[in-house]
């Protein structure tokens, strides 16, 4: 590069520099405010982020305090008072505090508390069939068989999340009507499933052999 185009370069950057410095001047006050928006934005954004973790944190140490209380009708009025800001958390309290209620012998606060949550639509689905499974295991004594079957045969649709647990209500449910080959048969395709829990194997491995049947194991498909 000569001389000369370098010195119009250095004359073209020193104009440019002096147009964006007037500029500045002339419209300082919205740079000010641009300025304000992005840092006040991120202050903003960040003091949301310690408000929900400080909030979550205030939740869970009120939910432990109230579990640790012995007398289960004061632990369920505990749970009960926590507030809390968001559809799950009050799915969850809901459940404890039903919880608490059946363990302080008070059974029909606790499935109807359940049932508030499980008819809530502005619940998460997965809650709300917690909440049913829970209310239709606390019915389990009271409920026709008839209609305890019908309902959970509802939660036991293919690709329901809390199918297989279901089906193990199904399973206990033929035992109770007497029919063994249908549990038998109910509990193997549970145990030979491949979304069952290593718990729920277990489980279902022990039902099978008290009623004397051979548990057929799924196989290893690891294996060759």
């Amino acid at each position: 590069m000569s001389n000369t185009d370098s010195f119009i370069a250095e004359v073209t950057e020193e104009v440019r520099r002096d147009r964006l410095y007037a500029l500045l001047r002339r419209y300082r006050w919205a740079a000010v405010v641009v300025i304000l928006l992005i840092v006040g934005g991120a202050t903003f954004s960040e003091y949301r982020k310690v408000q929900a973790r400080t909030a979550a944190q205030d939740f869970g140490d009120a939910i432990i305090a109230a579990l640790s209380v012995g007398d289960a009708a004061i632990r369920a009025n505990r749970l009960s008072s926590i507030e809390t800001g968001t559809s799950g958390g009050q799915a969850v309290l809901a459940m404890l505090t039903a919880t608490a209620l059946a363990d302080a012998n008070q059974q029909e606060a606790a499935v109807a508390t359940l049932s508030r949550i499980a008819a809530n639509g502005d619940i998460p689905e997965l809650y709300r069939q917690i909440a049913r499974f829970k209310s239709l295991t606390m019915q389990a004594d009271d409920l026709p068989l008839e209609d305890l079957r019908m309902q959970f045969e509802v939660l036991a649709q293919p690709g329901a999340p809390l199918r297989l647990l279901a089906e193990e209500q199904l399973g206990l449910l033929d035992i109770a009507a007497g029919d063994k080959d249908a549990a038998l048969d109910r509990l193997q395709l549970i145990l030979q499933d491949a979304e069952a829990s290593t718990i729920l194997q277990q489980r279902v491995t022990q039902v099978i052999m008290a009623l004397g049947g051979e548990p057929i194991q799924r196989p290893d498909v690891s294996q060759g």
